[in-house]
């Protein structure tokens, strides 16, 4: 397991931006899948984004677009980057890292598949 801290939630305004940072305790050699999750109360947590070993990136349907996933592996830093916020992105958004899977694509995994997870960020957006 990775220690997994994510940062930069906040609440805007319907079309803003934020940028989400996931600091990980990561070896910079190390192969991991890394995605954000997000969930709202007690719904079934939903992936947005990953990013595989290979930097390869892949998007829910929903956020496809507006939302960029990157890292900064020199610096154990996940990013997502979110543009054009709407009301209905506002949930508790999770960074996620595993291993196992060094090469992942988001319609394949599920949150199930990892066994690293941050604490959280809320994200809260206005109409």
């Amino acid at each position: 397991q990775v220690h997994l801290e994510e940062s930069g939630g906040g609440s805007v305004q319907t079309g803003g931006s934020l940028r989400l940072t996931c600091a990980a305790s990561v070896p910079s050699e190390s192969k991991y899948c890394m995605c954000w999750f997000r969930q709202v109360s007690d719904k079934k947590r939903e992936g947005v984004a990953c990013i595989d070993s290979d930097y390869f990136a892949t998007y829910a349907a929903s956020v496809r677009g507006r939302f960029t996933i990157s890292k900064d592996s020199a610096n154990h830093k996940l990013y997502l980057q979110i543009y054009n916020l709407k009301p209905e992105d506002s949930a508790m958004y999770y960074c996620a890292a595993e291993d196992r899977m060094p090469i992942c694509i988001l319609g394949g995994i599920s949150y199930v598949d990892f066994g690293s997870w941050g604490r959280g960020t809320q994200v809260t957006v206005s109409s």
